[in-house]
Order: structure tokens, then sequence, then C-alpha cells
């Protein structure tokens, strides 16, 4: 329980939003075409709620935040419109087509 004068959200850290971070799906639209996406977040701020332990990630420019609850199970994994591999996967192709060569037997 925290102290008198603490609040109620600790502070984990502010990381690099990275790339996945804007692929997220099932976030909604801002209505006001000014508002800034998730796809524009540079940071992710993330904090822990002291009374339930709920972690919380937030984009630094979108204020949308994930939120989930490691010790009870009802976690689920973010949906994403693309995952790491296949982001790899396509730029390994765009390298390959860039300098005009297949990709050699090593790499298969």
């Amino acid at each position: 329980m925290p102290g008198k004068g603490d609040g109620r959200y600790a502070g984990i850290g502010t990381f690099d939003a990275g790339r996945l971070w804007g692929l997220m799906k099932g976030v909604p639209a801002p209505s006001d075409p000014a508002a800034a996406t998730i796809a524009d977040d540079e940071h992710v701020i993330v904090v822990v709620d002291s009374i339930t332990g709920e972690v919380r990630q937030c984009g630094d420019h979108s204020g949308y935040c994930v939120a989930m609850k490691p010790w009870s199970g009802g976690s689920s994994p973010a949906m994403l419109s693309k995952h790491a591999a296949d982001l790899a996967a396509e730029e390994s192709a765009a390298t390959q087509s860039t300098n005009g060569s297949a990709p050699s037997a090593a790499a298969k």
C-alpha cells in the first residue's frame, strides 16, 4: 500500500516505441485527423499500479495504453498487423532486390 503522499502509479521506465508498437491492431483511430496515432509515438512510458499490480505501457504522443496484469494470468498478447519476422523478411527481400542478387544458399 502506498505511503502518505505517494502516488498510486510507480514509474518503471521510458523506452523507445520500437517498430512493432505502431503495428498494433484494434487501436481506435482518433476522430481528429491532427491527433497523434500510435505510429507517431517515439517512446512508451511504463508504469505499475502499486495497488493492483497492473502494468501499463502508454505511448508518449498518442496516449494509447496497453495494460496487463502479469500475475493474474489475464493478459493476452497484443495483436499485430505484421510480426518482427515479417518485417525482417521484407527488409531482406528489399536489400536483395536493391543489390540485384538472389539469396545465397547459405542464407536459405
